[in-house]
């Protein structure tokens, strides 16, 4: 048994190596993918808020500085988040993320940028948003990330209501 238990830890352990071998760790070119997490939305109403699942594709485009990764993208998610007089239905966002490489196939980022959030009755409205990430490249062009944003939606469609929401995702691009 530990004969087979050693077998199997080398061959993993040489798999692994294989694996992140094969990934040079240039993060620089386009990528897509999906991304699926959870949302929990706020609003300066007592007692109007909600949480529930979130997802949706992801676009973008990095560029490798060396140790640095600067990069651009679009994310647009689907969800239902009942708050009582309204659902939000769908959230989009245009960011830039800065990255420091804790090694050559790991990334860890800040990122920001504009965000828009619809509902099915009281129309959409602009805000922004800010959070980090870790992203890691799991085999040659494929990579998988777990991001924390946190937006801000202030006056939201001119209804003297605030909206905060707080997403956590994790996500799965291809890079190419």
């Amino acid at each position: 048994m530990i004969g087979r238990l050693a077998l199997v830890t080398a061959a993993s352990t040489l798999a692994a190596g294989a694996a992140m071998a094969q990934s040079s760790g240039n993060w620089t070119g386009f990528y897509g993918g999906l991304q699926l997490g959870y949302i929990d939305v706020d609003t300066s109403v007592s007692g109007v808020d909600g949480d529930g699942a979130i997802g949706g594709i992801i676009l973008g485009y990095d560029y490798d500085l060396g140790d640095w990764v600067v990069g651009g993208g679009f994310d647009y998610d689907w969800t239902n988040i009942d708050l009582g007089p309204a659902t939000v239905e769908d959230v989009w966002r245009i960011k830039v993320r800065a990255g420091y490489k804790v090694n050559p196939q790991g990334l860890l980022y800040g990122v920001g940028g504009y965000a828009d959030a619809g509902t099915d009755n009281l129309g959409s409205d602009d805000g922004w948003f800010i959070g980090a990430g870790y992203e890691q490249i799991v085999a040659p062009n494929v990579s998988i990330a777990g991001e924390l944003l946190y937006h801000e939606f202030d006056n939201f469609n001119s209804s003297s209501v605030d909206v905060d929401a707080t997403t956590l995702q994790i996500r799965a691009a291809y890079r190419f």
